[in-house]
């Protein structure tokens, strides 16, 4: 029964974000594209954390705008099109994989290709160049440290 109860509050809380009842719309529909919207949307404040869970005075202003905007008659795509256009990519919690950001997904993946690149010539090169052969007065002093002279 706790089992039950404790999982029933966990979905409750993930549920109800940092949405105040004063920021829900009237229309259930404008709601719901609001919320959609909102968990795409980075606060910009916080690390990683879309304005629907965030807490901070920004995210609560930009649920407000995406709202209005909403409220105006704009689509979804010209309410990012507007957030994009004053705060930049960043805005967007999964950006595109075009222009600037495409380098920024690309670069891991070109660095790990490089590295095994390196990694394997190395490997290479250790073979061709076999094991080293030690000098007559190597292998004379070599001979009397094992005899134990």
């Amino acid at each position: 029964m706790r089992a039950w109860l404790a999982g029933a509050m966990l979905l409750v809380a993930t549920a109800a974000g940092a949405v105040q009842p004063d920021e829900v719309l009237d229309d259930p529909a404008l709601e719901a594209r609001a919320r959609a919207l909102s968990e795409g949307i980075r606060c910009l404040v916080c690390r990683n954390e879309s304005i629907d869970e965030s807490n901070a005075d920004l995210a609560r202003d930009l649920r407000l705008l995406v709202r209005e905007r909403l409220v105006a008659g704009d689509s979804d795509a010209e309410v990012i099109d507007f957030l994009v256009d004053r705060y930049g990519e960043y805005v967007l919690l999964n950006p595109p994989a075009t222009g600037s950001t495409l380098l920024l997904w690309g670069a891991p993946l070109a660095l790990l290709l490089l590295g095994g690149g390196v990694a394997v010539a190395h490997v290479r090169g250790q073979r061709k160049a076999g094991p080293e052969t030690l000098s007559e007065a190597e292998e004379a002093r070599l001979k009397d440290l094992m005899s134990g002279r």
